[in-house]
């Protein structure tokens, strides 16, 4: 967890306090581990080995210590061919596979690992520090590179435990306007970066910190090979078979699995394989809300009914303010995305009967289930129509159409295709997701606060370097290495250790991955069917009314909670003599925000939870420091 780079001695309590942040994320054990300069420090929920897999684990000789967090799920067969090569293990956990692993392959041992996780390895032989981040992001690592030491951990509230400087990332804070969520390697804590996905980081004397990228997606096959047309029937038979090798590879454990169920098809799917594959019943957990366009209650009863689980469902009153403040403290950098007030929920309520439970995250960007989607294929459409047409007399007629608080609404889909469409591929499919354009950006922020930043730059960058003709293959590899990780991933993963419980992700094994992305695209938006194969797959395991009906998506009743329960903090929070004090933003252009989404005149929900959310984490962590 800490490296000081003057050689001064780590001290136990420096580690433990660090650790004693991380308390909720591994409530069931904690251990450190310190020799001269370095620290290491683990809290643990304990699921594989329950009583011998203490963290830091050593080697034999205690010359290299290992801390993770996350699951290994291949360990039993790589611990078989570890004893084969005579190393000799103390204990059954999946941890300590790790630390023979890269006695014998280095820096390499990652490579050979299927699952999620987050690994730090002191090798006190060599001085040097590796971290290593699972291929597709689920579990995070942040850290900061500092004249005086090197601080990482699974949350950056570890590495403020250190008394670490804060100042605020202005880049960072216009990329969170754009999305909801700071994208990474960035957070909003300047110095402090994310750990990519499939990467590892080195740090040792003479060579400083090297950052090495050791997966990435397949390359998109040439157009020769893409014009070649499988069978539809042997990829929907072999997608089934790798689905069901994916959710039995996750569900290793020496404690009960429960799962996710919202009522969407990816994790119906996955509690059907459940099912089928764990011989037990299967525990399963759901939200809903009193609002009734927002309600998937009782689609998630219909996979529970069919599957024979023993199903909880949690209803969300509007009393979103109690939680609010804790969804701050979780997520230690502002983080808007509002479902993750469902996500909070449901952890809660699995945690009391669980400590790890399947979800259906990652389903979207693997098997094309996002609406954007469509709006990808339906905008080429759009920029052939005459400029009178498409570029002032629609977008004229939908931005003069009343708004409306109904989820996904009519008005909101259309306002923001007719917004963005007219664009270049890249711009539009990454400003269909933007809440804050760049002009609305320049009139929020107040004079000489705004930063040069291109809001798209981040999506645009990862849709060039993943070149190809399959447009929309490219575009579902783009959201998967972008708002996968650090929206849905981030999401789940703070929601869920908040209250202790592990989330693992089985349509995200990477072998599954891989296998997805480079099947055409038309396999899995077929015309603008979403998530085609998969729904194939799905109809031997599911009822008709569950694999049809449309794309939902994981929404709460924001617009009816500002205007309600939420209105007390938007009042305090978002109000001319805060606004002021803070002096970021322009109070002028709040107000107007707020009287138009008072009004009903427009829908500005996103924007204002994602400010008060900011605010709250603007006066928690910058105001006192």
């Amino acid at each position: 967890m800490l490296a000081h780079r003057d050689g001064a001695r780590t001290s136990h309590d420096d580690i433990a306090a660090m650790c004693a942040r991380l308390r909720h994320r591994g409530p069931d054990d904690d251990g450190v581990y310190c020799e001269g300069a370095v620290g290491l420090g683990a809290t643990r929920l304990a699921i594989i080995d329950l009583q011998g897999g203490h963290q830091p684990m050593p080697n034999e000789d205690g010359t290299v210590w290992v801390v993770q967090n996350g699951e290994i799920y291949n360990y039993r067969a790589l611990r078989d061919a570890l004893v084969a090569r005579n190393h000799r293990f103390s204990t059954t956990s999946d941890t300590e596979v790790i630390v023979h692993l890269y006695e014998d392959e280095g820096t390499a041992f990652v490579e050979r690992l299927h699952g999620m996780f987050a690994i730090a390895v002191w090798d006190a032989s060599r001085r040097r520090l590796t971290l290593a981040r699972d291929r597709l992001g689920i579990k995070p690592i942040f850290y900061a590179d500092t004249p005086d030491a090197f601080l990482f951990g699974s949350e950056i509230k570890a590495l403020l435990a250190t008394g670490l400087d804060r100042h605020l990332d202005l880049v960072a804070l216009s990329d969170y306007l754009s999305f909801d969520y700071v994208p990474g390697p960035r957070t909003m804590f300047e110095g402090v970066r994310k750990l990519p996905a499939g990467h590892v980081l080195t740090a040792e004397p003479g060579a400083g910190v090297r950052l090495e990228r050791y997966w990435d997606f397949p390359p998109q096959p040439d157009a020769e090979e893409s014009s070649v047309q499988p069978d539809p029937r042997t990829l929907r038979d072999d997608l089934h078979r790798r689905l069901e090798a994916a959710v039995r590879s996750t569900m290793v454990s020496d404690v009960p699995i429960g799962a996710f169920l919202s009522g969407g098809l990816d994790s119906s799917v996955v509690v059907a394989l459940m099912g089928r594959l764990g011989g037990e019943r299967v525990r399963t957990f759901s939200v809903g809300f009193p609002e009734r366009s927002y309600n998937e209650l009782p689609y998630a009863r219909t996979v529970a009914d069919h599957c024979g689980t023993d199903h909880t469902e949690i209803v969300i009153e509007p009393h979103a303010e109690s939680v609010v403040h804790e969804l701050v403290d979780a997520f230690d950098e502002p983080f808007a995305d509002s479902s993750a007030v469902a996500s909070w929920y449901v952890a809660e309520a699995a945690s009391a009967h669980t400590k790890v439970v399947l979800s259906g995250d990652g389903g979207d960007e693997v098997f094309g289930g996002y609406v954007i989607y469509q709006a990808d294929k339906l905008a080429g459409l759009y920029r052939a129509l005459p400029d009178w047409l498409g570029g002032r007399l629609l977008p004229d007629v939908v931005d003069r159409l009343p708004s409306s608080h109904e989820k996904m609404s009519w008005d909101l889909k259309v306002r923001r295709f007719v917004t963005h469409a007219s664009g270049d591929p890249a711009s539009a499919h990454a400003g269909w997701r933007v809440v804050f354009t760049d002009a609305a950006k320049a009139a929020l922020f107040a004079p000489g606060v705004m930063p040069v930043r291109d809001s798209l730059a981040t999506m645009r960058e990862a849709y060039a370097a993943y070149p190809g003709s399959d447009a929309l293959n490219r575009f579902m590899v783009v959201d998967a290495k972008v708002s996968l990780v650090d929206d849905m991933l981030a999401k789940v993963d703070r929601t869920s250790m908040a209250h202790g419980l592990e989330v693992r992700v089985p349509l995200l094994d990477h072998d599954l991955v891989s296998w997805m992305t480079v099947i055409p695209s038309r396999y899995k938006v077929r015309r603008l069917r979403l998530k085609y194969l998969l729904k194939e797959v799905a109809r031997s395991l599911l009822p008709a009314e569950i694999v049809d009906r449309p794309k939902a998506g994981f929404h709460v009743p924001m617009p009816q909670w500002l205007n309600g329960p939420l209105r007390p903090l938007i009042e305090t929070h978002l109000g001319r003599a805060a606004v002021a004090r803070q002096g970021l933003f322009n109070p002028e252009t709040v107000d107007r925000l707020r009287s138009e989404h008072d009004a009903g005149r427009r829908d500005h929900s996103r924007n204002l939870w994602g400010l008060l959310v900011f605010s709250l984490w603007y006066d928690r962590h910058m105001r006192s420091h």
